[in-house]
């Protein structure tokens, strides 16, 4: 007992660095729910906070009980600010319909594309008939092929067809209708239409106008790079400097994605850490080389506040997506340590950080991204603390010198990237279900290109573009782009480029975050115990997978057939069926493996023979099927899918799935058991909340 209590003694300086645990616990706790508490639950939990705290403050001389009452006041906080977040953004959202609709509105911004082409987000300011206060405050629609994509700021009316935000494409998914919910993104849909000029005397206000003006002017400049370095780089350099994919060849996304490089395009954490970093450097050697100044002002300081200016004014041109306004809050804290003469970089700087995030954004804690930035800056800090200091030798000659920081360099690169890789797999296992093979020698080979190239060189070329000057900076980043989308494509065509890794149980990816933080923040032996957690998504066996899945609308359906999935309709809804088999470790087959198992027209699938389950499945809508089609899908099959609503008794199938059902629970998972077959619901899953209310729950 006495060694277990030295190691707690140990962690005296520690507690403090569990409080966002807490806080981001409490949050994600709310977003479990399956019902929305009422307002006031929120009001509560902040009143029994602001009470655990005052307690804390009174009992302070106990330290257990301090550390306690601090935590448990973290745990309520975040969950009643969660609450808060909800009540803040809700707005209304699209209802389910088919009928085209007149969008009338402002473009806000050109939205990155989508699997059916190029997107934009729109402030509509009417929706064919529907009233004002059931318009949502954004709309993101695809554009039809070869349409003009007009600028942000531009008046625009369309024909399209408007739905709410798109369910999970699975039963326990990735929940993309969340994400669009806290964006105020109440509907999506599809244009019928190109986009014509809105002939309008309304004047949108004026932040929205402010808005638009920002992003046309970041616009413009995504333009002007694309026009000067050419599609094959510009569209990179574009997306790195303005947050704009639009121009990317999706050829380079699957090479970037498959060489484990693909968060090189979204602005994040290393593009702020590149360009604060970049600037803060430049100020403070160039405040050492004018004596004069170095003698008369903070150098260190006033280097920080330059640092400062260049993240925010890259928070702006980026568009200030999620990712990028996290790390400009990240970077934000490092610098602002600086100025109160504490240290930049430290774990006690990160929890400020993520704190910080987390109040103002606390479904953050639902994101990927956040997970696996904060995840990665946490181990990294912890490696930077555990490697030791080198000593600085006097009057080595400037040859060995190099040569020891080469090999210096070198081994902390490694390190770094191993451990950030560590850090980050649970999270991009159980997220994107992939792995990439060679994606530490990627990440190795591309990092002093961006960081020392391409990132400066992006940042001088677009303050200098417009001023006619941002020819030559534009020039080298294009050849680093070069370089590196070589790497990429040699490291996606290279043997065993990506592994498929089925989703663990949900509970393993919390409690491998748990085990992370556990092993970056306790001091001694018994950080080890973190280890089982941090990896409780490679280490616990994955449950059986399901025998068929359905998608939302019941339009698609796709049939397990050992390891492989059976596509019955592959060119439709081929998102959700891909996504589907990534989660379940699968395969996906196309025509020639559904034609081998299933009689197929444009509208039905019946099973033949030999199938690996007696299903059959009609897609029409409005189209009769062939005759005795139908009397020989519900009669010869033992799970029949329609995407109609018929009566039960019309079709005598064991286990049969209709429009209705689909309207009720999204999407399904079906599994063969002894007694029957047992239907998982994705709605079921995500229970009654704001972002679900778009589906009809009857």
């Amino acid at each position: 007992m006495t060694w277990l209590a030295a190691q707690v003694g140990r962690q005296a300086d520690r507690w403090t660095l569990w409080t966002p645990v807490a806080f981001g616990l409490g949050a994600a706790f709310y977003f479990t729910l399956l019902r929305e508490p009422q307002a006031w639950v929120a009001w509560a939990g902040l009143a029994v906070t602001a009470v655990l705290v005052t307690a804390a403050a009174r009992w302070s001389a106990s330290r257990p009980v301090t550390v306690a009452l601090v935590l448990a006041a973290c745990l309520a906080g975040g969950f009643s600010m969660a609450k808060v977040r909800t009540e803040a953004v809700k707005a209304p959202i699209a209802p389910e319909e088919s009928r085209p609709q007149r969008l009338q509105g402002w473009v806000v911004d050109v939205a990155s594309p989508g699997e059916g082409g190029q997107r934009l987000l729109i402030a509509p300011a009417r929706i064919g008939d529907w009233l004002p206060e059931a318009t949502p405050i954004r709309v993101r629609v695809t554009l039809r092929p070869g349409a003009p994509v007009p600028s942000p700021g531009e008046p625009i009316s369309l024909l399209a067809i408007v739905n709410a935000p798109r369910p999970p494409a699975s039963p326990g998914a990735y929940d993309f209708a969340r994400d669009a919910f806290f964006e105020s993104v109440g509907g999506v849909g599809f244009a019928l239409t190109p986009p014509t000029t809105w002939d309008t005397f309304d004047r949108a206000p004026w932040r929205l106008r402010l808005q638009m003006r920002i992003n046309a002017i970041r616009w413009e400049l995504s333009r002007r790079i694309v026009d000067q370095l050419g599609p094959a780089s510009g569209g990179l350099a574009a997306a790195m400097t303005t947050g704009h994919e639009a121009f990317i060849p999706q050829s380079q996304v699957d090479d970037l994605r498959a060489a484990g490089l693909a968060h090189i395009i979204s602005i994040s954490g290393l593009h702020m850490a590149i360009v604060g970093g970049f600037a803060f450097a430049f100020a403070r050697l160039s405040i050492a080389a004018w004596p004069w100044l170095a003698l008369r002002v903070p150098g260190k300081k006033l280097a920080a506040v330059v640092g400062l200016a260049a993240v925010g004014g890259y928070l702006v041109l980026s568009g200030a997506p999620p990712p990028a306004e996290r790390a400009a809050i990240t970077a934000a804290v490092a610098f602002g340590a600086i100025l109160v003469d504490r240290q930049a970089i430290s774990l006690h700087a990160l929890a400020l950080a993520a704190m910080a995030v987390m109040l103002l954004h606390p479904e953050a804690v639902t994101e990927p991204g956040f997970q696996m930035s904060f995840a990665a800056t946490a181990a990294l800090v912890a490696l930077a603390d555990a490697l030791p200091r080198p000593v600085k030798e006097i009057n080595t000659p400037w040859p060995i010198r190099i040569v020891q920081a080469a090999v210096v360099w070198t081994g902390v690169s490694l390190a770094a990237s191993f451990v950030a890789g560590l850090a980050t797999g649970p999270f991009a296992m159980q997220h994107f279900n992939r792995v990439a093979t060679w994606g530490l020698v990627s990440n190795l080979l591309t990092a002093p290109i961006s960081s020392f190239l391409m990132m400066p060189a992006l940042a001088i070329g677009a303050a200098l573009t417009p001023f006619g000057l941002g020819e030559a900076p534009l020039a080298a980043a294009g050849f680093g782009i070069e370089l590196m989308n070589r790497i990429a494509h040699t490291a996606a065509t290279a043997p065993h480029a990506q592994l498929v890794v089925p989703s663990a149980p949900a509970w393993t990816l919390p409690a491998a975050f748990v085990g992370l933080i556990w092993l970056c923040v306790w001091k001694g032996p018994l950080r080890l115990l973190g280890a089982p957690f941090a990896f409780a998504v490679l280490l616990v066996p994955r449950p059986p997978a399901p025998d068929v899945w359905v998608a939302a609308d019941g339009a698609a359906v796709a049939v397990r057939a050992e390891k492989h999935s059976v596509l019955l309709r592959p060119d439709v809804k081929l998102f959700g069926a891909e996504l589907w088999s990534r989660r379940r470790g699968l395969e996906p087959q196309g025509a020639q493996a559904r034609d081998a198992a299933f009689d197929c027209d444009a509208w039905s699938c019946l099973a033949k023979p030999g199938a690996p389950v007696r299903l059959a499945a009609a897609w029409n809508v409005k189209r009769p099927l062939k005759d005795g089609r139908l009397e020989a899908i519900c009669t010869g099959a033992e799970v029949v899918v329609l995407r109609n609503a018929v009566q039960r008794g019309a079709c005598p199938a064991p286990l049969l799935l209709t429009g209705a059902d689909f309207a009720r629970g999204g999407s399904a998972e079906l599994y063969r058991e002894r007694g029957g077959w047992r239907v998982v619901w994705a709605q079921d899953l995500r229970g009654r909340r704001p972002w679900t209310w778009g589906l009809d729950l009857r």
